[in-house]
């Protein structure tokens, strides 16, 4: 696996995490915008489908 290719998973990792903590805390503190589990799962899903799309490519 490149460097390259190393870099961008793990810079999506980070975003990924902190895009799931964000949303977790903004339905957390607001519940009328989701429920905080069901938005977390479904930014979880395409975090991981974007993750295996960028390794089923390199």
């Amino acid at each position: 696996m490149s460097t390259l290719t190393l870099l961008v998973i793990l810079l999506l990792v980070i975003t990924g995490v902190l895009f799931l903590g964000a949303i977790g805390y903004l339905t957390d503190r607001h519940p009328r915008l989701a429920k905080p589990l069901g938005a977390c799962a479904a930014w979880a899903a395409v975090f991981v489908a974007l993750v295996a799309l960028i390794v089923a490519l390199r």
